[in-house]
């Protein structure tokens, strides 16, 4: 019996075929209710099968979301099915990070896959919305790009998922704020597009809701974390948020923490740490708008100080209850607010917080009564070099970038600053933070930072500022005029920085003189010679080089990079020669040793990954004192002038580098100095050899000049006989002249005469044939006109005839033509006989015209033989000229009447 009833009990069924059954029934089901069993089944396999139920089952499942999307329990257990392959259990045979990457693939291959999920956010039922996007914060830590690309592309996409902002279910909100916060860390595009679909507003909102910064949770963080994402490096957005005012959003919300920070309640030790988190985020948000060269970064200081947040933002940093983090930032977040803006570098000085010398030992958290209140830039001084445990270390380096950012590249500031330390370091008052005090008369103390603090502030006032530079060199100790010895800033600088070393002091003490002085000394011959005037500090400071044992490699390579500094702009006449020093430097170390040094300095960790090394409280293992020996810029500076100071002692001494400083040059080649001394002395004795024979030339033009004047002399008595002998010539030339003129007037009077004689007689015989003409013409016109009047009478009795006969008879008429037409021809041949008369009349005139044209050529023909005897007389004249002229050559004389 057991055994019939064993042999009909069905097979056993494993997992995959019980899934991929599951998933044909999903597949070929037609009722929602089928598919919605068949989903349940699967969701069973999700967690340890998840590779199993992908591969069967995943397009049928994103397949139902579409079709039978308006079901919500279906909708539900879809989405839980699928959330359930994203993050299966850990102890499944088939869990693997692959998994994720597959399913976050098949969704994103596909545009509608993506635009599914976000139909579902126009639903308001919660498990829909919030599956949806928890989905979709999966589908982009797998596959972000994608992911980003398609909600882009979207029809409302973003529209959609910022709207879910304003759900009041704080799990969906919440979550839909985490999903935004992954969509927009990189994509300019997507960050542009949700800023303009008011997510700035949303995100304040939802701050507001959850208690702005001192109550609210890591909500608050959270929209915190979306407004960096929409604001970094975007220039699009950062205007957008400044031109709608929401600036002052981030002023009011720092004056409420500092208004309950300071009220008598306070705030709970408990909320203070979420506080200090909200406050560290948002003053993060301020420093993505500041970012150093920036196009936008101006104009976004000038709007943050006309909203008033930079008092704010002071206000937290001297806050004593605050805690030191948070001061830090803060301070730190100021530095931004004004650096490289002048106008506001100059208004921020003017500026009072309130401080307290009990700042430094306070613990975080304490509530003490508010101090008076100071200047800004003398309470950040106070809070720099004070004396206090390494806990603090963060706020003084703090404070001493704030100043560093109040003197950057505003020389009027810097030198304003230095004047005010100058002063106060000559002045009877002692003044215990004064950093030329503390650099040249404090003895070291157990706090290394506070000369290190103040080496850095000495150094941005001089660094790369000649007029500083020369300002702290007129600082000195001792009056000449009282016979004492007078030791200039540097050499005391120089002088207890060799202490130092010699006694062993910490090395970042050292490093700050060595920061100081190296910056000093770059390009300013004359503080170079300042340096040398104190002959033993090459000494010292090669010893030091020299003992590598006994000293560190950065202290001893910054020893060897300022020698190296100091002969690079040394010259021919500094205390100590160029050449002499180039001797002194070789001959104790050598160049092979130079270079090890320098390249050691070059190599150390320190130097090397200086941008990558954290910077703050961390300590160097067995020390008690954080891991900070350098300056930002100094070791940019370094890096930048490595290269040039390592040839610079391969450099001839005999060249001298040549220093531009305020358009003044110094520093030149003394070879070509000597070259033009040269020149100048050649072209001196060539001068006094041309004055000589200047002299020589004047002797002797004064001789000829005497010469000159006796030939003139005798040319002068010579020229009065050549002009008596020339008035007698003229004499003579003149009457001759007048008897020629006289025979040509007479024969030019007798020529005109008969011409005239002849001309009337023309006149006269022209006048009587023009008489003659014009009768034979009256008499020939008179003939043709009687004969006309005759012609015209006939022609009338014709007429009257014709009529009359026209009257009669029609034969008469034709007789009648007849004799009219004969004595018509009879007529013409009477009119041609006395044109041709007319025609003879007019041959006469014209041969008359001829015979009177013969004679204007005969009195023309007498006017060219006048011209001619003109032209003899010419002849003559030029004749006589030259006879003249050859009696003249001759040595005859010649009256003036002759000439």
């Amino acid at each position: 019996m057991f055994r019939i009833l064993e042999s009909q009990v069905p097979a056993k069924q494993n997992a995959t075929d019980t899934i991929n059954i599951l998933s044909g029934r999903l597949h070929s089901a037609t009722l929602v209710e089928d598919r919605r069993a068949a989903i349940l089944g699967l969701r069973s396999f999700a967690k340890l099968f998840p590779a199993s139920v992908a591969s069967g089952a995943l397009k049928n499942l994103i397949s139902s979301l579409s079709k039978d999307g308006e079901d919500v329990d279906t909708t539900k257990v879809i989405l839980e099915t699928l959330l359930m392959l994203f993050s299966p259990d850990t102890s499944s045979p088939e869990s693997s990070d692959d998994i994720a990457l597959w399913l976050a693939d098949e969704f994103t291959q596909r545009q509608e896959n993506i635009t599914v999920l976000l139909n579902l956010l126009d639903r308001h039922d919660f498990f829909s919305r919030l599956y949806s996007l928890q989905l979709m914060s999966a589908i982009s830590s797998a596959r972000p790009e994608r992911t980003q690309e398609c909600v882009y592309t979207a029809p409302l996409g973003v529209a959609r998922l910022v709207a879910v902002l304003d759900d009041k279910r704080e799990a969906v909100r919440t979550e839909g704020l985490l999903l935004l916060t992954a969509l927009t860390p990189s994509s300019s595009d997507l960050q542009k597009l949700v800023a303009f679909e008011n997510a700035f507003d949303r995100a304040f909102s939802i701050i507001e809701a959850e208690g702005s910064l001192t109550h609210g949770g890591v909500v608050v963080q959270d929209c915190l974390s979306l407004l960096a994402n929409l604001l970094r490096l975007n220039i699009s957005n950062q205007s957008f948020f400044r031109e709608t005012g929401w600036m002052a959003k981030f002023t009011l919300a720092l004056k409420n923490v500092t208004f309950e920070q300071q009220s008598n309640d306070g705030v709970a030790d408990w909320a203070a740490v979420q506080r200090d988190k909200n406050v560290w985020g948002l003053l993060s948000v301020i420093r993505l708008f500041l970012l150093d060269g920036s196009i936008a970064t101006q104009v976004n200081q000038v709007s943050f100080w006309q909203s008033g947040l930079v008092m704010q933002v002071l206000e937290i940093a001297f806050c004593v209850s605050m805690e030191m983090g948070i001061r830090s930032e803060a301070i730190v977040t100021c530095a931004d607010l004004i650096r490289g803006n002048g106008s506001l570098q100059e208004q921020f000085a003017q500026l009072e917080v309130s401080s307290d010398s009990a700042t430094s030992q306070s613990d975080g958290h304490a509530r003490i009564a508010l101090p008076p209140r100071v200047n800004v830039i003398q309470a950040l001084l106070d809070l720099a070099l004070s004396t206090s445990s390494g806990s603090a270390f963060d706020l003084r380096l703090s404070a001493c970038e704030c100043i560093k950012a109040y003197l950057f590249r505003h020389t009027p500031i810097r030198l304003h600053f230095l004047r005010r330390v100058r002063e106060g370091y000559l002045s009877d008052g002692v003044d215990a933070n004064n950093i030329l005090t503390i650099l040249l008369e404090e003895s070291h103390s157990g706090d290394p930072y506070r000369q290190w603090i103040a080496s850095v502030l000495l150094f941005h006032l001089v660094y790369e500022e000649y007029d500083a530079k020369q300002l702290a060199m007129e600082i000195a100790e001792g009056d000449a005029d009282k016979g004492e010895e007078v030791v200039t800033c540097i050499q005391s600088l120089t002088a207890t920085l060799i202490s130092g070393i010699q006694d062993s002091d910490d090395d970042r003490v050292s490093i700050g003189y060595l920061m100081v002085l190296c910056s000093w000394l770059h390009e300013d011959p004359d503080a170079v010679n300042d340096f040398l005037g104190e002959g033993s500090n090459v000494q010292s400071l090669l010893q030091i080089v020299t003992q590598s044992n006994q000293v560190k490699g950065l202290v001893a390579g910054l020893c060897a990079f300022l020698l190296c500094i100091v002969y690079e702009f040394s010259t021919k006449d500094s205390p100590i020669p160029r050449p002499t020093l180039h001797k002194i430097l070789t001959a104790h170390m050598g160049r092979d040793q130079f270079l090890d040094k320098m390249t050691r300095l070059r190599e150390h960790p320190i130097v090397r990954d200086f941008e990558v090394l954290p910077r703050g409280i961390d300590r160097e293992r067995g020390s008690s004192f954080p891991s900070v020996y350098f300056d930002r810029t100094f070791v940019d500076f370094l890096k930048d002038n490595y290269s040039r100071m390592l040839r610079a002692i391969d450099r001839d001494p005999g060249i001298e580098v040549s220093v531009v400083t305020n358009g003044v040059q110094k520093g030149i080649s003394r070879e070509l100095v000597d070259s033009l001394k040269a020149q100048l002395e050649d072209r001196v004795q060539a001068l006094q050899k041309a004055e000589s024979e200047i002299l020589t030339l004047e002797r002797k033009l004064s001789q000829e000049q005497a010469d000159h004047r006796k030939v003139k002399e005798t040319t002068s008595a010579e020229i009065v006989r050549l002009r008596s002998i020339n008035a007698s010539l003229q004499t003579n030339n003149e009457e001759e002249q007048q008897r020629i003129q006289e025979i040509h007037r007479l024969a030019r009077l007798n020529d005109q005469r008969n011409l005239e004689n002849l001309v009337e007689d023309l006149r006269a015989n022209f006048q009587k044939l023009k008489e003659d003409t014009e009768v034979a013409a009256a008499t020939v016109r008179t003939r043709h006109e009687a004969e006309l009047t005759d012609l015209n009478s006939s022609m009338q009795r014709l007429d009257d005839t014709l009529q009359q006969a026209n009257a009669n008879h029609l034969q008469d008429l034709a007789t009648a033509t007849e004799e009219y037409s004969k004595e018509k021809e009879l007529l013409e041949s009477r009119l041609v006989r006395a044109e041709e008369k007319a025609k003879e009349a007019e041959g006469r005139a014209v041969v008359s015209k001829q015979n009177l044209d013969e004679k204007e050529d005969a009195r023309a023909s007498a006017q060219a033989e006048l011209d001619d005897m003109l032209m003899v007389l010419g002849d003559l004249e030029e004749k006589r000229e030259r006879d003249r002229n050859r009696l003249i050559s001759l040595g005859e004389q010649v009256s003036d009447v002759e000439d």
